[in-house]
C-alpha cells in the first residue's frame, strides 16, 4: 500500500485513495467539495484523491460529505 493512503475505496466515480484525519495535527482550513463549506483546523475528516491521479488532488471532505457525494446528483468530486 502507498505511504499514507489507509484505505482503498471502489464506487461509481472511481478507485479512490482515503485516509481518516483525527483533526488534531491540521493547522488549516479547508474547503470540503461535498458541501463547499470549511472544515476548520482540528475537525476530524478525511482526504481523498483519485487512484489513477497524483497527491496533487487531494481533497479533504467531511466524512459525512464523502459518504453521501453518491446522493448529490450529477457527481463532480473526481475533479473538484
Amino acid at each position: 500500500m502507498l505511504a499514507g493512503v489507509q484505505a482503498v475505496e471502489d464506487g461509481p466515480d472511481g478507485r479512490w485513495h482515503v485516509r481518516n484525519l483525527p483533526g488534531g495535527g491540521s493547522a488549516k482550513t479547508y474547503r470540503c467539495p461535498g458541501c463547499d463549506q470549511e472544515i476548520p483546523p482540528g475537525v476530524p475528516h478525511l482526504v481523498a484523491w483519485p487512484a489513477d491521479g497524483s497527491t496533487e488532488e487531494r481533497r479533504h471532505w467531511h466524512r459525512p460529505c464523502w459518504r453521501a457525494r453518491y446522493r448529490r446528483g450529477p457527481s463532480n468530486s473526481r475533479r473538484r
